[in-house]
């Protein structure tokens, strides 16, 4: 048996040892096949809007229009979509030149690089582009008191907007459910202060707060909130599969429309779980599995299907590095992960440090699993130093898996660890 695994903007592959038992766990979106073309899709869903007038009658005589993007980080394929909704803007209003908002949250800001790999230089030459930075207070503007009792506060050219509208896409999400929607808000666009009061421990630590889970998330529900103060009024997100191809989209209310296009993801990558002593994750390749802070999405689905003291093994480039100086020295500076988890428990939610809720689902994990990476060579002490396990190849890893579980150990395998929920 080959298995190939999303890594970088490639893939391994890989021959398990002879002689295990090894299933590979994929969701119902590995067989889909759309009837139309990537393009014929996000031009449906824009002219066929759900719950919201047509894009084009929104932007009729306005006179600022911002547009919401994600960074780097994430597989949205602009190239297809930004053009249609220029196009759809520019029916009723060709004069308009928007104001392209990169929805960083707390990431560092998009190069000119990573921005003209994203758009392509015809749309860059119809707008204006501005990285949000969530530290800038002197552009941020307070939105009032969240339903945890965070405050609001979001970047001054969203609110400033006379239509305020988001592109994104939809997947499952480690502790927000979802990605998409409301998401291009908080965290987007939202000041440091209040990404940080959201991505509280407390919250974290609720049972509701994980991937396909929206009605009882808390994270979810002040997300919805803050989107609704920004006056966001129109969003076109879309499914994509393992390829990063459109395979799905919606448009029109930014809620009625992410409801229905969450619904497609969670019939499309819901799966059973193969509990297993050893199981193998990614981040489905470029551009999420960029770093080590990344990587713990692609673990918790790995930990969603393992068995009480079992290994995960997480194959992700990391070839940007870390990812988070704090992230490393919140599990690093700690002589076990239970230390830290100590520490981010008594941590009061409006006193939340810049990664710790990364952190904390990481220490989550490594109290119950053993964990084994297998990254780039820059990483590997890092890696190390926070409580993991450093392997250069998958062959590696699984002998080192071996050795802990023995060789009848029983193997999962997750091709795209970010693009299945595990019910």
């Amino acid at each position: 048996m080959e298995i190939r695994l999303p890594y970088d903007k490639g893939c391994i592959e890989f021959t398990p040892p002879s002689g295990c038992n090894v299933k590979v766990l994929t969701p119902p979106s590995e067989d889909f096949k759309p009837e139309f073309s990537q393009e014929q899709i996000v031009r449906n869903a824009i002219s066929n809007p759900i719950d919201s007038p047509p894009l084009s009658e929104l932007a009729k005589d306005k006179k600022n229009i911002v547009i919401i993007t994600s960074d780097h980080t994430r597989p949205i394929p602009s190239r297809i979509t930004m053009p249609i909704i220029l196009e759809e803007i520019k029916k009723t209003n060709p004069n308009a030149k928007p104001t392209l908002l990169i929805s960083t949250g707390l990431h560092r800001v998009s190069t000119d690089e990573e921005l003209m790999e994203r758009h392509g230089q015809d749309v860059l030459d119809q707008v204006n582009v501005i990285n949000h930075v969530a530290t800038d207070l002197d552009n941020m503007v307070y939105l009032g008191v969240l339903p945890s009792g965070g405050e609001l506060w979001i970047n001054k050219l969203a609110v400033e907007a006379d239509l305020l509208i988001s592109e994104g896409f939809i997947e499952p999400h480690f502790f927000a459910g979802f990605s998409g929607g409301r998401k291009s808000i908080l965290p987007g666009i939202a000041s440091r202060k209040t990404v940080l009061y959201n991505h509280n421990s407390t919250f974290l630590s609720n049972p509701y707060a994980r991937a396909g889970e929206l009605e009882r998330n808390p994270i979810h529900k002040d997300m919805v909130w803050a989107a609704k103060q920004a006056k966001l009024a129109f969003i076109l997100n879309v499914a994509i599969n393992g390829e990063k191809e459109v395979i799905h989209a919606v448009a029109g209310n930014p809620f009625a429309a992410h409801e229905q296009g969450c619904e497609f993801v969670k019939d499309l990558t819901g799966t059973e779980a193969i509990p297993a002593d050893i199981v193998i994750s990614t981040n489905g390749g470029y551009p999420l599995d960029q770093n080590v802070y990344q990587a713990v999405k692609g673990m918790t689905t790995a930990e969603m299907t393992a068995k009480p003291g079992s290994v995960i093994i997480m194959v992700s480039a990391c070839k940007d590095g870390l990812g988070g100086r704090d992230f490393y020295h919140q599990l690093a500076d700690f002589p076990s992960p239970q230390e830290s988890m100590d520490l981010f428990m008594k941590t009061p939610e409006d006193q939340t440090p810049v990664d710790q809720w990364q952190s904390q689902i990481l220490a989550r994990i490594l109290l119950k699993h053993k964990v084994i990476v297998v990254a780039d060579e820059s990483v590997a002490s890092f890696v190390n130093e926070m409580h993991m396990e450093y392997a250069k190849t998958v062959e590696e890893a699984i002998e080192k898996a071996q050795q802990i579980k023995g060789r009848d150990a029983s193997i999962t395998v997750i091709p795209d660890g970010v693009g299945v929920i595990i019910k």
